[in-house]
């Protein structure tokens, strides 16, 4: 029995009939389709890589402990192997929204927390695979490990059967509790060998205290301050999910020629975007930010193959009323410039480490009601994965591109993923259904604010 982490478990919790907490990889590949037996022999030769495949949640009751990971007795390759097809001719708009739609639905709490659906029809001749995943196995770093795993690094790669496997013994609700107040008795020891551990290292323990505190003022001060916007709206069930294509050697051109990192540029065709959106609204934007809750990779470079969330966050202001996008780039690349001196980041990996300190029934609680309240400090989340900079095969067939898919909740109703893949970039816009009509806005001016500073450099 393995238990979940703080901030695994948290995506649990916060999870309800309208925050789905699902995150996903649509990946396309180049035909002809397989067949069933040849994607069900490529996954179950690869199942052993990765445990939380074939297991499930168990829940500690009363909420005495965190949840843990145990064997799933009944663990059925077919069930979470689907197969869907695309309606002739099989476009992009309709791949888009059949994603949207499998995305509104929550996974199976009683089964392993994964699903892979094989979608033929596509224009082209071409197929895909919707890797989807609860975010509570994996953050985005380890979810693109996830999809790595199960896909080939070789054209002709074959598959050995795989080594048997026998779930573990069945923990009973009594051995569930019992293990639950053992483990939350002897965490102090953790905190003891922590505060040993910084006593014995007093000058690196002091730096790493003022980077604390002095990121705990730069979070707090954007985390209190609220605006009013269009684009905090309780959400519904339903999901909309479109993308825009770009490529890594643009936007590097744009840093080479304009400054800032790939990075800031992403974010600044992105306020772009929302700069559109909002003025088709009819909203003012003379001197408008929109905030972004923006997630980062606090996973040790060298930790590859580790599933679970390794992510803090830091608090973007996307300067929508910048008209000119020359300007808007070197305002975004100072302000991440100064959220990084302010350690911000560290402040909230610290943040989320302190939180498992709490008894597990108040972070459960605190979390589902945080889940139904409404509020205005953050306007939409941006995330930024670096994909596998190699082709990697399905069955034979080369992926030829790949797409990210960000939950929403709350009241954020529209959230970003940036992915790349083999010298591609893709951003990938997830907005409510029924509140958010109109992303197609958003994603046409992402792609002029790609045009205009390519224009520029």
């Amino acid at each position: 029995m393995e238990r979940l982490s703080t901030q695994d478990a948290s995506f649990l919790y916060v999870e309800n009939e309208f925050n789905h907490m699902s995150i996903a990889a649509l990946a396309i590949f180049e035909g002809p389709p397989p067949k069933q037996d040849e994607i069900e022999s490529m996954v179950s030769s690869k199942l052993h890589l990765v445990p939380r495949y074939r297991q499930r949640i168990r829940f500690i009751p009363l909420d005495l402990g965190r949840p843990i990971w145990c064997d799933d007795p009944h663990f059925s390759l077919h069930y979470h192997v689907r197969h869907s097809g695309l309606p002739a001719p099989g476009s992009a708009e309709q791949l888009q929204m059949m994603v949207g739609r499998v995305m509104s639905q929550q996974l199976d709490r009683t089964k392993p927390l994964w699903e892979l659906w094989v979608v033929e029809g596509l224009e082209d001749g071409n197929w895909a695979i919707l890797m989807k995943v609860h975010h509570c196995v994996a953050d985005g770093v380890a979810a693109t490990d996830l999809l790595s795993a199960l896909l080939d690094e070789k054209r002709s790669q074959k598959h050995p059967p795989p080594p048997e496997w026998e779930p573990e013994k069945q923990p009973s609700p009594r051995q569930l509790v019992s293990k639950a107040v053992f483990d939350r008795l002897t965490s102090p020891r953790e905190g003891l060998e922590a505060l040993q551990s910084a006593l014995q290292a007093p000058r690196r323990t002091a730096r790493k205290a003022g980077d604390f505190f002095d990121g705990l003022g730069s979070y707090r001060r954007y985390a209190g301050h609220e605006s009013e916007s269009s684009l905090n709206v309780p959400i519904g069930p339903h999901r909309s999910w479109r993308w825009v294509s770009s490529s890594l050697a643009d936007v590097k051109e744009i840093r080479n020629a304009l400054g800032g990192t790939v990075n800031d540029v992403v974010l600044a065709v992105i306020t772009r975007g929302f700069r559109s959106l909002l003025q088709s609204r009819g909203e003012p934007v003379d001197g408008l930010v929109v905030r972004s809750l923006v997630p980062v990779s606090v996973r040790p470079s060298d930790e590859h193959y580790v599933y679970n969330n390794r992510v803090s966050a830091m608090f973007a202001e996307l300067p929508v009323g910048i008209e000119d996008p020359v300007m808007c780039l070197h305002s975004i690349s100072q302000q991440m410039n100064e959220l990084k001196e302010h350690h911000q980041a560290m402040a909230g990996e610290t943040l989320v480490t302190l939180s498992g300190l709490a008894p597990p029934v108040l972070l459960a609680l605190g979390a589902r009601l945080f889940a139904g309240l409404e509020q205005h400090a953050v306007q939409t989340i941006t995330t930024n994965v670096p994909g596998p900079k190699k082709a990697l095969y399905a069955a034979g067939r080369r992926m030829c591109s790949a797409y990210l898919y960000v939950p929403l909740a709350g009241s954020v109703q529209i959230g970003v993923a940036i992915f790349s893949y083999a010298g591609q970039l893709t951003l990938t816009v997830t907005g409510d259904y029924d509140h958010a009509p109109d992303t197609d806005v958003l994603c046409q001016g992402i792609e002029q604010g790609i045009a205009d500073l390519l224009a520029a450099g």
